[in-house]
Protein backbone atom coordinates (compact mmCIF):
# COMPACT_ATOMS: atom_id res chain seq x y z
CA UNK A 1 0.00 0.00 0.00
CA UNK A 2 1.11 3.20 -1.18
CA UNK A 3 0.76 6.50 0.97
CA UNK A 4 0.13 9.35 -1.51
CA UNK A 5 1.64 12.38 -0.87
CA UNK A 6 -1.02 14.92 1.11
CA UNK A 7 -0.57 18.19 -0.57
CA UNK A 8 -3.94 19.29 -3.02
CA UNK A 9 -4.02 17.57 -6.25
CA UNK A 10 -0.67 15.83 -5.95
CA UNK A 11 -0.45 11.80 -6.39
CA UNK A 12 3.15 11.61 -6.01
CA UNK A 13 4.61 8.90 -3.33
CA UNK A 14 4.63 10.60 0.40
CA UNK A 15 7.40 10.32 2.50
CA UNK A 16 8.37 12.45 4.85
CA UNK A 17 7.01 13.81 7.90
CA UNK A 18 5.49 17.50 8.19
CA UNK A 19 3.63 18.81 11.52
CA UNK A 20 0.29 19.78 11.73
CA UNK A 21 0.38 21.25 15.00
CA UNK A 22 3.43 23.85 16.71
CA UNK A 23 4.03 21.74 19.20
CA UNK A 24 2.87 17.99 18.81
CA UNK A 25 4.75 16.02 16.56
CA UNK A 26 3.09 13.28 17.10
CA UNK A 27 0.65 14.50 14.42
CA UNK A 28 1.65 14.90 10.52
CA UNK A 29 0.87 14.79 6.84
CA UNK A 30 3.06 12.93 4.84
CA UNK A 31 4.41 14.72 1.86
CA UNK A 32 6.46 14.56 -1.25
CA UNK A 33 9.71 15.84 -1.59
CA UNK A 34 8.64 18.45 -3.40
CA UNK A 35 6.05 19.63 -1.68
CA UNK A 36 8.31 18.65 1.62
CA UNK A 37 10.98 21.30 0.34
CA UNK A 38 7.54 23.88 0.00
CA UNK A 39 6.09 23.74 3.49
CA UNK A 40 10.11 24.22 4.90
CA UNK A 41 10.46 27.05 3.17
CA UNK A 42 6.76 28.79 4.75
CA UNK A 43 7.15 27.03 8.06
CA UNK A 44 7.76 29.27 11.04
CA UNK A 45 7.21 28.27 14.43
CA UNK A 46 7.31 31.98 16.05
CA UNK A 47 4.51 33.19 13.87
CA UNK A 48 1.57 34.46 15.79
CA UNK A 49 4.31 35.46 18.96
CA UNK A 50 5.03 38.28 20.22
CA UNK A 51 8.69 39.18 21.03
CA UNK A 52 8.57 38.71 24.91
CA UNK A 53 6.65 34.85 24.13
CA UNK A 54 9.67 34.27 21.85
CA UNK A 55 12.22 35.61 24.43
CA UNK A 56 10.98 33.17 26.85
CA UNK A 57 10.87 30.09 24.42
CA UNK A 58 14.52 30.69 23.87
CA UNK A 59 15.38 31.41 27.35
CA UNK A 60 13.34 28.36 28.64
CA UNK A 61 15.12 26.13 25.80
CA UNK A 62 18.25 26.48 27.48
CA UNK A 63 16.63 24.67 30.02
CA UNK A 64 14.47 21.84 27.87
CA UNK A 65 11.52 23.66 28.36
CA UNK A 66 11.90 22.61 32.54
CA UNK A 67 11.42 25.01 35.15
CA UNK A 68 14.13 26.00 37.17
CA UNK A 69 14.98 27.32 40.60
CA UNK A 70 17.94 29.59 41.42
CA UNK A 71 20.97 27.89 43.55
CA UNK A 72 20.35 29.37 46.30
CA UNK A 73 16.71 28.92 46.58
CA UNK A 74 15.09 26.68 49.16
CA UNK A 75 13.99 24.85 46.37
CA UNK A 76 16.79 23.63 45.07
CA UNK A 77 16.99 20.54 44.31
CA UNK A 78 20.83 19.64 45.75
CA UNK A 79 19.50 21.47 49.35
CA UNK A 80 16.86 19.18 49.22
CA UNK A 81 18.91 16.08 48.74
CA UNK A 82 21.40 17.19 50.95
CA UNK A 83 19.04 18.34 53.77
CA UNK A 84 17.12 14.72 52.86
CA UNK A 85 20.08 12.28 52.26
CA UNK A 86 21.23 11.28 55.82
CA UNK A 87 17.45 10.69 57.07
CA UNK A 88 16.45 7.11 58.24
CA UNK A 89 13.48 6.76 56.22
CA UNK A 90 14.49 2.82 55.02
CA UNK A 91 15.96 1.80 58.26
CA UNK A 92 19.42 1.44 57.29
CA UNK A 93 20.55 2.85 60.60
CA UNK A 94 18.49 0.61 62.78
CA UNK A 95 19.84 -2.32 61.05
CA UNK A 96 23.35 -1.97 62.03
CA UNK A 97 24.69 -2.64 65.26
CA UNK A 98 24.74 -0.14 67.80
CA UNK A 99 25.68 -2.17 70.53
CA UNK A 100 29.40 -1.59 69.05
CA UNK A 101 28.95 2.37 69.46
CA UNK A 102 32.17 3.86 70.22
CA UNK A 103 32.13 7.72 71.92
CA UNK A 104 33.86 9.99 69.27
CA UNK A 105 33.94 13.12 68.62
CA UNK A 106 32.07 12.51 65.03
CA UNK A 107 28.67 14.95 64.46
CA UNK A 108 25.72 13.14 63.23
CA UNK A 109 25.80 13.62 60.48
CA UNK A 110 29.36 11.95 60.05
CA UNK A 111 28.50 8.86 62.05
CA UNK A 112 25.23 8.70 59.26
CA UNK A 113 27.81 8.90 56.27
CA UNK A 114 29.86 5.88 57.87
CA UNK A 115 27.03 3.82 58.41
CA UNK A 116 26.22 4.52 54.45
CA UNK A 117 29.23 3.68 53.39
CA UNK A 118 29.20 0.71 55.94
CA UNK A 119 32.09 1.57 57.82
CA UNK A 120 33.39 1.47 61.48
CA UNK A 121 33.43 4.92 62.70
CA UNK A 122 37.28 4.53 63.23
CA UNK A 123 38.32 4.02 59.88
CA UNK A 124 41.20 5.41 58.32
CA UNK A 125 40.94 7.90 55.59
CA UNK A 126 42.43 5.35 52.44
CA UNK A 127 40.18 2.93 54.01
CA UNK A 128 37.00 5.45 53.13
CA UNK A 129 38.27 6.11 50.24
CA UNK A 130 38.91 2.51 49.01
CA UNK A 131 35.26 1.62 49.73
CA UNK A 132 33.96 4.79 47.98
CA UNK A 133 35.43 3.59 44.71
CA UNK A 134 34.03 0.30 45.41
CA UNK A 135 30.55 0.94 46.17
CA UNK A 136 30.74 3.73 43.34
CA UNK A 137 31.86 1.07 40.92
CA UNK A 138 28.69 -1.53 42.23
CA UNK A 139 25.96 0.90 42.52
CA UNK A 140 26.62 2.88 39.19
CA UNK A 141 23.53 3.25 36.81
CA UNK A 142 25.77 1.84 33.81
CA UNK A 143 26.64 -0.99 35.34
CA UNK A 144 22.42 -1.50 36.75
CA UNK A 145 20.78 -0.74 33.79
CA UNK A 146 20.35 3.00 34.92
CA UNK A 147 17.99 1.51 37.49
CA UNK A 148 16.72 4.18 39.49
CA UNK A 149 16.79 2.48 43.09
CA UNK A 150 20.36 1.96 42.76
CA UNK A 151 21.08 5.37 41.00
CA UNK A 152 19.31 6.96 44.71
CA UNK A 153 21.62 4.97 46.62
CA UNK A 154 24.90 6.64 44.58
CA UNK A 155 23.80 9.51 45.59
CA UNK A 156 23.39 8.76 49.29
CA UNK A 157 27.21 7.03 48.93
CA UNK A 158 28.42 10.20 47.49
CA UNK A 159 26.86 12.66 49.57
CA UNK A 160 27.84 10.24 52.53
CA UNK A 161 31.26 10.58 51.10
CA UNK A 162 31.86 14.34 50.47
CA UNK A 163 30.61 14.87 53.97
CA UNK A 164 33.72 12.85 55.20
CA UNK A 165 35.63 14.58 52.88
CA UNK A 166 35.01 17.65 53.69
CA UNK A 167 35.80 16.92 57.73
CA UNK A 168 38.01 14.35 58.09
CA UNK A 169 39.73 13.97 54.75
CA UNK A 170 43.10 14.95 53.95
CA UNK A 171 43.11 18.59 52.03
Amino acid sequence: MKIICDWENCSELGKYKAPTEKDNSRKYKLLCLKHIKIFNKNWNYFENMNDQEIEYFLKSDMTWHKSTKSFGSSENFFNILWNNALEDKMNIFNSSNFKDFQKTKLSSKEKDAFDILDLNYSAKWTEIQQKFKYLVKKYHPDKNNGNKKFEDKLKKITLAYSQLKNNLGKK
